[in-house]
């Protein structure tokens, strides 16, 4: 498996890294930004990334029936990974703000399925996701993420998270910004938000 320090190279190697001033999906604001679309834009260099999640969730989960991701972020990494774990792959996508599953998408009764993403800061697209598998009346069976930034009092996910890295990088309510980012001019990069 790919060490944290391996895996950060891979981050910078890729410019998936970003400093700056951004407002995440979750609406809060930080000083960095994973743009794993960076990093998955060279597959071959995020091969290792994949098959070292891969790895990680084999061995922390036995039986998974399919793998579900969240449009947009989470559509390539979930297609990795049930690649190498040779599973079926869907994702959702949002219909009037709404995580629903279309092109003919389903999930069967008492499926095991894995929740995939690229990034999970709150964990509120995760949980969304959780939804349509409780109404499928599937069972969860994990989250998995290349990069977990959350942190226990803004994530809203109470399972354990497979993570490729983990990082501790700070958040902020849009009340409660630090001086220096405050005269950062922000950027929206995530694709909550897309119309």
């Amino acid at each position: 498996m790919l060490s944290l320090k391996n895996s950060l190279a891979v981050l910078r190697k890729t410019n998936a890294l970003l400093e700056g001033h951004f407002v995440l999906s979750s609406g809060l604001h930080s000083s960095a930004y994973v743009q794993c679309a960076k990093l998955l834009s060279h597959p071959h260099i995020a091969s290792k990334i994949c098959l070292s999640l891969s790895k990680k969730i084999k061995k922390k989960i036995k039986k998974i029936d399919l793998i579900l991701s969240p449009a947009m972020g989470g559509i390539i990494i979930g297609y990795e990974i049930g690649k190498l774990l040779k599973k079926e792959t869907i994702f959702c996508e949002r219909i009037d703000g709404k995580f629903n599953l279309r092109r003919g998408f389903n999930i069967k009764k008492n499926a095991r399925v894995i929740i995939i993403e690229d990034v999970i800061t709150t964990g509120k697209s995760s949980l969304e996701c959780v939804k349509i598998i409780k109404k499928s009346k599937a069972k969860l069976v994990g989250f998995a993420c290349i990069i977990d930034r959350s942190n226990k009092k803004q994530l809203k996910i109470k399972k354990k998270i497979i993570s490729q890295i983990k990082l501790d990088i700070p958040t902020y309510k849009k009340n409660k910004l630090p001086l220096a980012l405050k005269n950062i001019p922000v950027t929206k990069p995530g694709s909550r938000h897309l119309k």
